[in-house]
């Protein structure tokens, strides 16, 4: 069958009016107001078109269909008596000649109606996306997405950058996350990983001689979902640039993306370069959190000296931040759900007083702060209408229970608020190393391969006991925009020599990062320029452009949270076969 259409079904106007067409797509909706008449809604990719049937024939060639068959119509286009002004066809319709069916829907009844899919379960929507893809609400969300990774690789080729593609099966190596393993069916017992990203091979390819690298790289980390975080694949804006710093991969993504969030985003304001630089414990000491949303105008304050003696338990001996909020007017049914909301996110309770319109101490804690009152309202800055939100715990849960309040706050206050614009900042110096919740040991905190402040001099201190290896500070930064964390990056450690007492410090000796990183250390003993780069997530970034809340949105083909295609029946058992040609035996099944 040749299929050659005219016109699309969002082509026709008032110039087409006598012209003979053709138009095929999906039968949206058909509307029986007679014998020998009805309206039919044809879609297609490109938007609707409206299809008169008048004759006994042409009704004979509909009746019956069910929705979302496909057809081919050919007729004339005439002047609608009732015009649509809300559809750009809506002044049009066709008056079919021929009606041919191409694709007869088998299906009495959808799943969901395909225009209002959204309201539907996730998971009939993602065991039946190639319907929920045809609501144009949810396909322009992926237009979108295109649109966006087409401007991108647009703008990096205008700034000098070549797009190169990097392996897909690799070495598993550590990356923070959990690797997908590919087993070698020609070397037995051995396994390929998935790239968590293409951190050594950009970093080899710096190494090569190349000057300026990108692509729009598949990333792979078996990690549980979030709202902002798929799990299996997801996809980021890879760069690295030889012979650069930090100022130079932040003058290029000041140039590139801010365009970008003006032009496809919800909100047509952005952060203009330069953008904020904020230091990691700045960032916790003022906003609670690494990845601050600075639409919110709202900011912490240490009250640890000014609270912790004031008899509330649970501030003795503890760190304890304020949040002062002016003009409150929330309820006190609204303040416990706000705290119950703090406490469900955070894992730690969040406190309260007021300082009403009578200058008075009243609601939460207030029996306890009102002895000390007049140092309070000093301190604090209070005036009347004030409410104070207050946390309380070791130093980091005390900021971070102190950030989630600060978020919610924000959202319930819009005068405190501006939400209609694309706020980014950076935030740097990152610790170079934690101590793991798990091990109990000390771990790097980002990326590995980052370069130290004070270069290999202030790791021989550390590893001297001349300095506090959690005081070592690193040449990593994250780009944040409206409270997400977009990318992560880092100055890279380039130099053999610093990279084996960065790791020395982890328990790893030179041997070990010569076996866990042969390409990568031999490399750099051939002499490797300084360089640096980042990888911001075009999944985030799509899913901030289009005003979503999960990113599951923004991606043709999403898992579940479970990390399961319901679609394609994904992960799910293989033939025996194909274990023993992989020497795989499988000491476990999950329950079915």
């Amino acid at each position: 069958m040749v299929q050659s259409r005219t016109h699309t079904c969002n082509d026709l106007r008032m110039e087409h009016v006598g012209q003979q067409v053709k138009i095929v797509g999906w039968m949206e909706n058909v509307r029986e107001v007679g014998q020998n008449l009805a309206f039919v809604v044809l879609r297609d990719f490109y938007g609707t078109t409206q299809v008169v049937i008048e004759t006994e024939d042409m009704m004979t060639a509909v009746k019956g269909l069910n929705k979302e068959s496909t057809i081919s119509v050919e007729g004339v286009v005439r002047e609608r008596d009732s015009k649509n002004p809300k559809l750009p066809t809506g002044d049009i319709e066709v008056v079919p000649s021929k009606i041919e069916v191409l694709g007869r829907c088998r299906h009495n009844e959808l799943p969901f109606p395909i225009n209002r899919s959204r309201e539907a379960d996730e998971t009939q929507r993602l065991k039946y996306r190639y319907l929920d893809l045809r609501n144009p609400e949810v396909k322009n969300n992926i237009i979108l997405r295109c649109n966006v990774v087409t401007a991108l690789r647009s703008a990096m080729i205008d700034e000098g950058f070549l797009e190169i593609t990097t392996p897909i099966l690799t070495a598993s190596s550590p990356e923070g996350a959990r690797d997908y393993l590919v087993p070698s069916r020609k070397h037995p017992g051995k396994f390929y990983a998935l790239p968590q990203a293409p951190q050594q091979f950009k970093q080899l390819l710096m190494a090569s001689g190349f000057d300026r690298y990108f692509q729009i790289a598949p990333c792979f980390r078996d990690e549980d979902a979030r709202g902002d975080r798929s799990p299996g694949e997801f996809y980021q804006l890879d760069m690295e640039m030889a012979f650069a710093n930090q100022d130079d991969v932040f003058s290029v993504l000041e140039r590139v993306l801010p365009p970008i969030f003006a032009e496809y985003g919800k909100y047509n304001v952005a952060s203009a370069a330069p953008f904020q630089r904020i230091p990691y414990r700045s960032a916790m000491d003022k906003y609670g959190s690494d990845k601050p949303d600075l639409r919110i105008d709202l900011t912490l304050t240490d009250a640890t000296s000014l609270l912790s003696g004031c008899g509330f338990p649970p501030f003795e001996g503890n760190t304890v931040k304020a949040i002062v909020v002016t003009d409150f007017s929330g309820t006190r049914k609204q303040i416990d759900g706000l705290c119950n909301e703090v406490e469900v996110q955070s894992g730690d309770k969040a406190y309260w007083f007021r300082y009403d319109e009578n200058k008075e101490i009243v609601g939460g804690i207030a029996k306890f702060v009102q002895p000390i009152k007049e140092q309070v309202v000093e301190a604090l800055g209070l005036t009347p209408g004030c409410f104070v939100g207050l946390t309380a715990g070791k130093l980091l849960a005390a900021q971070k229970t102190a950030g989630v309040l600060r978020s919610k706050l924000g959202a319930f206050c819009p005068g405190h608020m501006d939400v209609e614009r694309y706020e980014f900042c950076w935030i740097v110096d990152f610790p170079m190393y934690e101590i793991g919740e798990e091990s109990g040991e000390l771990e790097f905190c980002h990326n590995p391969f980052s370069m130290p402040n004070g270069g290999v001099e202030i790791l021989k201190k550390a590893a001297a006991g001349e300095v506090d290896p959690l005081t070592i500070t690193a040449f990593q930064y994250d780009l944040v925009c409206n409270g997400v964390e977009l990318s992560s990056g880092a100055v890279r450690n380039h130099d053999p020599e610093i990279m084996i007492e960065a790791f020395q410090l982890v328990r790893l000796g030179k041997e070990d990062v010569k076996a866990k990183f042969p390409a990568m250390y031999n490399a750099f003993t051939y002499g490797a320029p300084p360089h640096a780069g980042i990888a911001p997530g075009v999944d985030r970034m799509v899913m901030l452009l289009a005003g979503e809340d999960s990113i599951r949105e923004i991606i043709p083909f999403p898992m579940n949270k479970n990390a399961q295609d319901v679609m394609m029946g994904a992960p799910g058992f293989v033939e025996q076969k194909q274990l023993d040609e992989l020497n795989i035996a499988c000491t476990a099944k999950e329950e079915e």
